[in-house]
């Protein structure tokens, strides 16, 4: 039919724009390679077996299905819904959660250990975790100049990072959209089409947010087709969960919504993470362009020592506070704990076994940003160490991270 010879007209043109061999690229480094340097055939091969795994590790390693209601959650700032959630867990051992990352410069904090943090919790959960490397939206979005060399680089540099920093990646699983697109390009681009015919262009541009950009600015017609795509790309991976941040809801809801237009009966659960604050005062998120707006992954230690020092945080001010966000977020969600050193004559270390015990003292003036600053660049540091261990010992990776210092970061 011509839906269908439109569909294939598409696909191959967007194949061409795709190069596998990018002439700058650190070869040595693949997706599903340990940071150790094994073999990357123990990764796919966790994989493959993942359904055959469910029975025990999948099925959140003998948690009930509450306990594993409450793992999940206690990953989103906010869920739709959570009776959806719980019917799901009941009678799916091995869910499959999804999220789409463009590749489109360094690492900050957020993407490095908070999202280390929340995979770690829903693989726990019995999950199978499946992150879509979107190097054609980036791409689209104009990242790297629209540079597929270069956005495949920081692809690869993005899943070092994890590695390195701890994420279980026994249920995690990396798939490269344009890799997998091209896989069956007549089942996807019909799904973007129909998502497309069954919306108007002021829906589809209110979902301009989860490209960074605000539905008033000027939007090219790829940054329309963007958000159909990523819609589309939750029903070709068969997500169960999205596990996006609370700036994708848009699109997320746009999916649920497409479920009604398309009268799908089972809609995908949304659990959206926290999105960090910027470092700066009135910085409601943090920002590649913007170094001093973040802790990046390979920072050094006084790279984060005076970030943190010069970090906004007015004694006995919790409201759009970055360095208590940190510890709430972070911190406390790490370690479930957090000690201050401090002075004799300044009340002496204290043990903090709980966020709001800590928040109760900073408003009190009980704890002073000049001690709380120096204990959270301290926690900070640890947590980053590893990462910058790997990538100064590992020959490849090093290499990989001196071509990704070389790139302009673009918005």
């Amino acid at each position: 039919s011509a839906f269908k010879r439109t569909s294939s007209f598409l696909s191959c043109i967007l194949q061409k724009m795709s190069d596998p061999a990018p002439t700058e690229q650190v070869d040595k480094l693949s997706i599903g390679e340990s940071s150790s340097g094994a073999d990357s055939s123990s990764s796919s091969s966790s994989s493959s077996s993942s359904s055959s795994s469910s029975s025990s590790s999948g099925s959140g390693s003998g948690l009930s299905v509450e306990e594993r209601f409450a793992l999940i959650r206690s990953v989103g700032e906010e869920c739709i819904q959570e009776d959806e959630l719980r019917r799901l867990l009941a009678v799916k051992a091995s869910p499959i959660c999804y999220d789409g990352f463009e590749p489109s410069g360094r690492m900050h904090i957020a993407q490095g250990i908070l999202r280390t943090i929340n995979v770690n919790k829903m693989t726990k959960a019995g999950c199978k975790f499946v992150f879509w490397v979107a190097d054609w939206f980036a791409m689209l979005n104009n990242k790297m100049g629209g540079d597929l060399k270069r956005i495949r680089n920081i692809g690869l540099y993005m899943t070092e990072v994890w590695k390195a920093c701890g994420m279980d990646m026994t249920n995690v699983e990396f798939r490269w959209a344009s890799d997998e697109i091209n896989k069956n390009p007549n089942d996807y681009w019909l799904r973007v089409m129909d998502i497309a015919r069954k919306f108007n262009v002021p829906r589809v541009k209110r979902c301009a947010q989860i490209m960074g950009r605000n539905d008033e600015e000027e939007l090219s017609a790829a940054q329309i087709l963007y958000p159909c795509m990523q819609c589309a790309d939750i029903f070709y991976l068969k997500a169960d969960i999205c596990q996006l941040g609370m700036d994708q809801r848009k699109v997320n809801m746009l999916a649920r919504e497409y479920c009604d237009e398309a009268k799908i009966k089972f809609k995908p659960v949304i659990v959206s993470h926290h999105m960090l604050m910027g470092l700066g005062e009135g910085q409601e998120k943090m920002s590649k362009s913007d170094p001093n707006s973040a802790i990046f992954m390979e920072d050094s230690e006084a790279d984060v020592n005076v970030k943190i020092k010069k970090a906004y945080c007015p004694p006995g001010v919790i409201e759009k506070n970055p360095i208590l966000d940190y510890v709430k977020n972070i911190i406390f969600n790490k370690f479930g704990e957090f000690t201050v050193s401090r002075s004799e004559a300044n009340g002496g270390d204290k043990l903090y076994l709980t966020y709001q015990e800590l928040e109760a003292d900073f408003v009190s003036g009980a704890l002073h940003p000049g001690d709380l600053k120096p204990a959270v660049a301290r926690t900070l540091n640890q947590l980053i160490q590893p990462v910058r261990d790997h990538f100064t010992n590992n020959k490849e990776a090093a290499a990989l991270l001196k071509i990704i210092r070389a790139y302009s970061v673009t918005r």
